[in-house]
Parts: structure tokens; sequence; C-alpha cells
């Protein structure tokens, strides 16, 4: 019985030798690419500490009916108006799904909803700037809440 496998087993071990890579040297600091690095902008400094990541979560309307709500063009319109102003050095926004459910509804409103990502130093001036763009969006649109999660972080450029 073995001896009627073995033939595969080997033409098997064979083939899979032909799939391996060849081990590179490591790198060292004549054949390493260049990092690049920010050093000496006081912008943007190569690492830096004391600072937070916040993500704001602004619901623009229902999942299942793009039509209500705020539109993509509003969105950029208040991006542009109290966002970018305030953090003009840099921030991210994703397209997520949300659910929320207020104190009067029993079930969940399923909600499309943005998510903008600021990195900044942890000042009582920026964190003012969060609290003004979290009120500018409550105002604009009637909105109860902006949740707000915002964490220490360690950041490099």
């Amino acid at each position: 019985m073995l001896s009627k496998k073995l033939p595969a087993f080997l033409a098997v071990c064979v083939l899979l030798a032909g799939c391996t890579h060849p081990v590179q040297a490591p790198a060292t600091a004549a054949t390493a690419p260049a990092r690049p690095t920010l050093e000496g902008d006081a912008t943007h400094p190569a690492h830096v500490q004391g600072w937070v990541d916040t993500r704001l979560y602004f619901g623009l309307g229902p999942a299942d009916d793009p039509t209500k709500g705020v539109s993509e063009a509003a969105w950029r319109d208040f991006l542009d108006k109290e966002v970018t102003p305030r953090f003009p050095d840099g921030l991210s926004v994703l397209d997520v799904y949300g659910q929320w459910q207020s104190k009067t509804e029993t079930a969940p409103e399923r909600i499309r909803t943005k998510m903008l990502v600021i990195d900044y130093a942890d000042t009582p001036a920026n964190r003012a700037r969060i609290d003004q763009i979290r009120s500018a969006w409550k105002q604009r649109t009637g909105d109860e809440s902006v949740m707000m999660v915002t964490t220490p972080t360690d950041v490099s450029f």
C-alpha cells in the first residue's frame, strides 16, 4: 500500500519545493530604502507625544433612503466651512453604517454615517475646536448628538 502512494507523495514534494522563495539577506544601512521623515518641521515632527485620536460620528439620514437627510454636497459644505478651518493640517472621513435608537423609539434607526477622524495635540484649544464642530453640526441639522470617541495616541510622521 505504501509503495503505491510513495510516487504521488514524492511528486507533491517536488512541486512544493518549486514554490519556495529564496531567502533574502537582511537589509543593511547601505541597502535599506530611505525612510521618509519630516524631522526639523515643527508642524510635523518625526515623532510626537501628547496627541489624541478623535472620531466623530455624524448621522446623515436613513440608510435605506439616501434622498432623505443630509446630502453629500451639504456634508462637504459642512466639512469645508466648519471642520477644515479648525483642523487644516489634515483629517480623514470614512463612510460608515450606523444605528441609533433614541429614548422615544422602540427600534433602532439605520443611518448613513460619516466618521471624521482627527489626530491632534491634546490642548484645551483643540478640544474646544472639536466641541465647536459638534455644536455646529447639531445646530445645522437639529440632531441630538454627535458621538465622540477620543483616545491617547502615539503619532509619527
